[in-house]
């Protein structure tokens, strides 16, 4: 059997910095904000998570776990049947992402708490783990999968990887490993383990695959970690090598980029929250779009032409011209602006619905609409131009992709969107009693209070 050649001195042992890192992570290291966003995080995937219980994917994954059978460690969130840990994490991460509702991290380029934590809270039920140990395991795969996302540069996503599933694997390994207390040779293999079946199309965007890439990372991540604790070998460089996960992935990885602040500063802090439940390519837009309204009386019927200018590459991302569905028109840049013209509320879920993407008047109102990509603007920046029939313009710009300052005032925004979520769910005790647990999580001794209050 041939061996692969040995890694390129070029970007030596990331790998293990980061598994050395990540493995010696204690809850002390984390900043105060750290711990805040890491609730922020938390409370946000729970929320959308239950929302996303009924959504025919999620059953389908539900009912597939009861044909297979298996041990009962760790519940469907929003439901309460047990099943295995591994089918936990594959059904909680695919509900989380099935509306396309939750946080992204604009150094991944992709969704960092829907790999991570269906893996730390799955562990932390079955085994009774206290919040400290879940928000530290929960901080440290967001932690890898951002400079791993850095460190592969946009070359990755561009190329058509959906970053979520690919490098949403490593994360979920690495939150399972922390969770398991695995050294730092075996958090090593652990990700080398996570990248040899890191896979996830961007084709797939607007069909049922692109959550299953989330529940998928996170059952790999944890299938990865389980088995590095058991002595399956793999490389412990998988990000640098000769053949490895940059040199197949990425054009250009940069290892300074990567590695940038580690140990200074916490990427869970530079997470980004949806309150527009759509693609979050589709949100500077949105809120350009909303701010314009804000300031003008904009009558939709007296719309002629509507410019939007877009980071390049975003068509690919959210460009569906004309959406069949509604899942189709979360990921329509055409589609997300029309509803938000017409004042539609763009944070309720009902909104992209099948009926509404075939609504004549919103069809004639997207129709008006042409997107075009420009080098200049920043990632999450978008360029919005209202032209109205009596010749008047309207013009704002807005950039989505920086962090919240006021971690208090994000909070109050998190807990009123979580409240829409889960309310008609679980109901109103129950969603006030999740609520305060997350806030306290760093208090609980046992996980379980949190993940007792979840089930239907």
């Amino acid at each position: 059997m041939s061996q692969a050649p040995e890694s390129h001195d070029h970007d030596p042992e990331i790998t293990k910095t980061l598994a050395s890192y990540t493995s010696g992570l204690k809850f002390e290291d984390l900043s105060d904000d750290a711990v805040e966003a890491a609730k922020h995080c938390l409370l946000d995937w729970i929320g959308v998570t239950v929302a996303g219980l009924e959504e025919p994917l999620t059953q389908m994954l539900i009912a597939q776990a009861e044909a297979d059978g298996g041990d009962a460690q760790a519940s469907v969130v929003g439901d309460g049947r047990k099943f295995s840990t591994s089918q936990a994490a594959l059904i909680n991460g695919s509900a989380s992402h099935a509306l396309d509702y939750d946080d992204v991290q604009t150094r991944l380029q992709g969704h960092p708490t829907v790999p991570v934590a269906p893996v730390v809270l799955a562990l932390g039920e079955m085994e009774g783990r206290s919040g400290k140990d879940v928000i530290t395991a929960f901080a440290a795969g967001v932690e890898v999968e951002c400079r791993i996302g850095a460190y592969m540069g946009m070359t990755h996503y561009d190329k058509g990887w959906h970053s979520t599933a690919t490098i949403g694997t490593f994360g979920g390994a690495v939150g399972a490993a922390r969770m398991m207390g695995l050294d730092v040779e075996k958090s090593a293999l652990a990700m080398g383990i996570a990248g040899t079946q890191a896979a996830g199309l961007k084709s797939m965007f607007g069909t049922m695959c692109k959550p299953l890439h989330a529940g998928k990372a996170a059952q790999n991540g944890l299938f990865a970690a389980n088995m590095a604790a058991r002595g399956f070998t793999s490389r412990p460089d998988v990000l640098e090598r000769h053949q490895g996960f940059a040199h197949t992935q990425s054009e250009a990885p940069n290892i300074d980029d990567g590695l940038f602040g580690l140990g200074d500063r916490f990427e869970v802090r530079d997470a980004l929250f949806k309150y527009h439940a759509a693609c979050y390519g589709t949100h500077g837009t949105i809120e350009a779009i909303h701010a314009i309204r804000a300031k003008n009386e904009i009558d939709p019927a007296d719309v002629e032409r509507v410019e939007l200018a877009v980071r390049t590459g975003f068509l690919d991302v959210c460009g569906i011209p004309t959406p069949e569905t509604g899942l189709e028109g979360k990921f329509s840049l055409r589609f997300c602006a029309a509803i938000a013209i017409a004042g539609e509320d763009t944070a309720r879920l009902e909104t992209y619905s099948d009926e509404n993407v075939k609504n004549p008047a919103l069809v004639d109102l997207f129709q008006k609409v042409v997107v075009t990509e420009k080098d200049s603007l920043q990632r999450m920046e978008a360029e919005v131009t209202i032209h109205t029939k009596d010749g008047v313009v309207h013009y704002e710009k807005y950039d989505a992709g920086i962090p919240a300052a006021d971690l208090p005032a994000q909070w109050k925004k998190l807990v009123r969107k979580f409240r829409g979520c889960v309310e008609p769910v679980l109901g109103s005790e129950k969603t006030e009693s999740l609520i305060q647990a997350v806030e306290r999580l760093d208090e609980t001794d046992d996980v379980r209070e949190l993940t007792a209050l979840w089930s239907a």
